[in-house]
């Protein structure tokens, strides 16, 4: 979809095969994140939580992406993704369904965000997991974050939108 201008003009996959529109998160702040269970990012799943509980009810969600493509670091069907995130991390945000975020069958999803904000000297590609964008209010991507960027650091950022 390369006329898509906001998140809104797409949709995304629940683990249970659902289809969903992201237009239905319109006037939300998002942060959109490529996830995985056995990575040495993981933890950050702990800081991604926090901030979804801290602003859930200013009107920030966390919108996690499963991602296998990196090491092979997410080899887990949707329920055992699940409940290793709840029993580990008592995550509570959304977690969609598995994707591939590069490549011949990246989401459409994924193909606009890197267009949108390509990381470091303008390259598209997502490079590991747990790459972050924050969306604003207006469904547009503000900035992408390095997967080594915790997601606390991203708390003034996230609250200024808000």
């Amino acid at each position: 979809m390369t006329d898509a201008r906001t998140i809104a003009d797409f949709d995304a996959l629940l683990p249970n095969g659902e289809r969903i529109s992201l237009a239905d998160k319109a006037g939300k702040v998002l942060l959109v994140v490529n996830t995985a269970s056995k990575c040495g990012f993981t933890p950050q799943y702990a800081g991604l939580e926090a901030l979804w509980r801290k602003y859930r009810d200013r009107g920030f969600e966390v919108v996690a992406f499963p991602c296998n493509q990196f090491g092979h670091q997410e080899p887990g069907d949707a329920a055992a993704i699940a409940s290793f995130c709840d029993l580990t991390f008592g995550v509570s945000f959304p977690l969609m369904a598995k994707v591939d975020v590069n490549g011949p069958n990246e989401t459409p999803l994924y193909h606009w965000l890197k267009q949108q904000a390509p990381g470091l000297l303008g390259t598209r590609g997502i490079k590991w997991n747990f790459t972050k964008f924050l969306i604003g209010r207006d469904g547009t991507v503000v900035r992408r974050y390095a997967p080594t960027i915790k997601p606390e650091a991203l708390e003034r950022d996230i609250a200024a939108l808000l």
